[in-house]
């Protein structure tokens, strides 16, 4: 059984891959680190690495991407090795793509495509799926000249031809009506979701966001805090579509937890423009967990990734909490260094696990107003919503005023706000 997508054919035998990587002026240490994420990656979408070459050059060549003479090397080993695909550490130009495959006649695919080919894999929900096709056929439309002969495969079916018309003319209209039916599907996506993000608002839920580099352990930690459902794997693009359950904290106060796709190094610009939508739950988060691994060797250039594409975002403002993951299993040689509040866990720990939670709870605090009042002991209603849409710390009968004392926090524009000032007490 054979399914294909543009750049991996996936089979059920592994494809087998050679990795190409440019060195440029810089920190030899995190290259060869991406070379290994880009191993990581060949793995996750079902290849086999048969051989990893490397050149050190000052600039990338603009017409093959390597030197000639690394080229005539790649080509002999392409002989020799006889691979499924060449994959390269960068995005491709389209005419570096050209050149390539002219020269090696094989198929060539870059960092790019192989991050798509695995989000294609992974998504399932609706708005998933067409997050990915639309992210794939937008790196496409300039990749189009020479390669419309394989362009049936993502478009399913070209429609008819006018006279003259050639294949990539019709190919290319082909792709931009579904790039724009795409994105009509997803505009109603986003109303749905803007609804439900109004509703919740209104009740003044406290959202709560999971985000970080992918693979540092977000779901393990997101089944643990909350009934779980989020799928665990020890590879790259583990979660695609988010997934919110709620999360009870030890004063008893329930807010939302979501978990979300993990971000990379050079995360395709299409595909962080295509799941904005999805990110949009990061955007409304009250809280922001970000969690680093920091069993992993380059913890700080994740740190520092998963900072910039939040920034890109416009998402860098929101409050956070640093959670350093996996700290039974940490590097030699790690020091948290960030200035944000953190914390350092294993998600496996129901110790830590309940630090952490109380941890939340801190810092929920300082976004929150402290309140003080006595409540009528007839106002059973009042009490009820005070016990479950507030962080109440203290509740307790007082016989001679027939009275409830309570004290606790809550959000600075909840309802309650305004009806318990006229019960307020100094």
């Amino acid at each position: 059984m054979e399914s294909e997508k543009e750049g991996f054919v996936l089979t059920n035998q592994k494809e087998k891959a050679i990795l190409v990587g440019c060195l440029l002026d810089g920190d030899e240490e995190s290259f060869y680190y991406s070379l290994e994420e880009l191993a990581s990656l060949t793995h996750t979408a079902e290849g086999e690495v048969v051989c990893t070459i490397t050149q050190k050059r000052d600039r990338i060549d603009p017409s093959t991407y390597i030197g000639k003479g690394k080229l005539e090397e790649l080509k002999h080993l392409v002989e020799e090795l006889e691979p499924d695909v060449v994959i390269f550490n960068d995005e491709l130009t389209p005419s570096q793509i050209r050149h390539l495959t002219d020269t090696l006649r094989i198929r060539i695919i870059d960092r790019t495509q192989l991050i798509l080919d695995i989000f294609a894999r992974r998504a399932r929900s609706k708005e998933g799926k067409l997050q990915v096709e639309l992210a794939q056929l937008e790196y496409l439309l300039p990749r189009l000249s020479g390669r419309g002969t394989e362009l049936s495969r993502l478009g399913g079916g070209i429609g008819t031809r006018g006279p003259g018309e050639t294949k990539l003319e019709s190919d290319r209209r082909h792709i931009r009506r579904r790039i724009h039916d795409i994105k009509e599907q997803l505009q109603s996506v986003v109303h749905h979701r803007e609804r439900y993000r109004s509703r919740r608002k209104k009740n003044h839920t406290f959202r709560i966001a999971l985000v970080g580099y992918t693979n540092a352990g977000k779901s393990t930690l997101f089944n643990r805090l909350t009934t779980g459902g989020s799928l665990e794997e020890n590879q790259l693009f583990a979660t695609l579509d988010p997934l919110t359950k709620k999360m009870t904290l030890p004063s008893g106060f329930t807010s939302l937890l979501s978990d979300t796709v993990g971000f990379i190094q050079d995360l395709p610009t299409t595909l962080v423009a295509a799941f904005r939508s999805t990110l949009e739950e990061v955007r409304e988060a009250d809280l922001l967990l970000h969690v680093v691994d920091s069993s992993n060797p380059d913890y700080l250039q994740h740190e520092e990734t998963v900072n910039q594409l939040l920034a890109q975002l416009d998402m860098d403002e929101l409050p956070r909490l640093l959670v350093y993951n996996k700290i039974d299993q940490k590097c030699s040689g790690f020091v948290p260094v960030s200035k944000d509040d953190h914390i350092m866990i294993s998600a496996l720990s129901e110790e830590d696990r309940t630090r952490l939670k109380i941890k939340i709870e801190q810092v929920m605090k300082n976004l929150m107003i402290p309140f003080r009042a006595e409540i009528p002991a007839d106002e059973g209603k009042l009490l009820a919503r005070i016990k479950t849409e507030t962080m109440l710390q203290h509740l307790s009968f007082h016989d001679e005023t027939f009275s409830y004392l309570v004290k606790g926090y809550m959000m600075e524009d909840h309802p309650l706000s305004g009806i318990l000032k006229k019960y307020q007490q100094q």
